[in-house]
């Protein structure tokens, strides 16, 4: 029988992908137009956390972004993968999925932040994209990805060269300014949540 964790939900579909990536790019038009201090106040700030106790950036950090190509990109991502994922699983487990595989990231890049010492100003839904991508993989291990529009490449394939990408360039890019350890985590939590709660095995599944 199924536990409370494995228990799953009722299935419905509400285009939530649609409805994030809309408020994404709400939010980003009211910071870079109307309020730019509205970023500062949303992205997740270790001391502002530490001292001020804005424990919302958990959570609202994943919906400012640095720039247009910043929104763009994980707007796209989220657009290809997401959109595929919640008609797969439902929008609730979608919901569930997103939300807490990017604030568990947030607040893991918190804490190596803090035991650093790093006051790093962590924005953007990379954290989450990275997740939906690897569960995208497991749903649809035989589909191709197209890199660049041209080199087609399936997505466990395209999972895992992210993931290599991402460690490297975390282990060379101390205080850079992409959040590759951020990406790291998604992905490390997506894991956790498909083996845990949907009883997958990804690398059974994608290479099976």
């Amino acid at each position: 029988m199924n536990s409370i964790i494995n228990r799953r939900f009722r299935y419905t579909y509400s285009n939530a992908a649609t409805i994030i990536i809309i408020v994404n790019c709400l939010v980003f038009l009211v910071s870079y137009l109307i309020s730019p201090a509205l970023t500062y106040y949303l992205a997740m700030v270790p001391s502002a956390i530490v001292y001020g106790h804005y424990y919302w950036q958990f959570v609202t950090y994943m919906f400012v972004h640095g720039g247009i190509w910043h929104l763009f990109s994980n707007m796209l991502g989220l657009f290809i993968f997401g959109t595929a994922v919640e008609r797969s699983v439902g929008t609730r487990e979608f919901v569930l999925f997103y939300f807490l595989t990017g604030i568990l990231s947030g607040i893991a890049s918190f804490l190596v932040y803090l035991f650093t010492g790093t006051n790093a100003i962590l924005l953007g839904a990379s954290g989450a994209l990275y997740a939906v991508m690897l569960l995208f993989s497991v749903i649809y291990p035989r589909a191709m990805i197209y890199l660049f529009g041209v080199f087609p490449v399936r997505a466990p394939v395209l999972v895992l060269l992210y993931f290599c990408i991402e460690l490297f360039s975390q282990m060379g890019s101390y205080m850079g300014t992409v959040a590759h350890m951020t990406h790291l985590f998604g992905l490390f939590f997506a894991y956790l949540y498909v083996v845990i709660r949907m009883r997958i095995r990804p690398f059974r599944v994608w290479f099976s």
